[in-house]
């Protein structure tokens, strides 16, 4: 095999091309981190008043099914604690669920560019702490699709100070 990326690489990706497909559909735009130092991997922005802006970090999985009205998601401990704390500039964490068979992943034709499935997203901040030294399992309302119309209301919620 010829490819230089494993498969988490690609899912990294994938969870990156979607968030950016987003974002520029709400008109917003995508600064991306070149090194993830503080559980961050991009940042989105947006103009008029205040120029508010969302911290994001990305996830992908295949393992992503909904267990009542929520996701259960095992995220590593470093990732929760830096998304649990108070920042700034607030922090939301979106995973791309992607289906079990990788080749139906990304679909190619020449009317189609089709990423599958959706990605969800959650706000951790004011989290309890915890004593798990790999990682804590959390809930993803399965009602926070992160799609434009979401993205849209978060922005309005960083612009108000309301997204914690």
């Amino acid at each position: 095999m010829d490819s230089l990326l494993t498969e988490k690489d690609i899912e990294e990706a994938l969870s990156a091309a979607y968030a950016h497909a987003v974002a520029a559909s709400a008109g917003y735009v995508v600064a991306t981190r070149n090194f993830d130092r503080d559980g961050v991997d991009l940042t989105i922005e947006v103009g008029d008043t205040f120029r508010p802006k969302i911290d994001v970090q990305l996830k992908a999985t295949i393992n992503l099914d909904p267990v009542g009205e929520v996701f259960r998601y095992p995220l590593r401990q470093r990732n929760y604690d830096l998304l649990r704390i108070e920042t700034q500039t607030p922090r939301i964490l979106v995973v791309l669920k992607l289906p079990q068979n990788r080749g139906d992943w990304l679909t190619l034709t020449p009317e189609n560019l089709i990423l599958r499935n959706c990605a969800y997203w959650t706000a951790l901040v004011g989290s309890p702490a915890t004593d798990n030294e790999s990682s804590t399992t959390i809930d993803i309302p399965v009602k926070n699709s992160f799609d434009t119309k979401s993205l849209k209301e978060l922005m309005e919620k960083s612009r108000t100070g309301s997204l914690r």
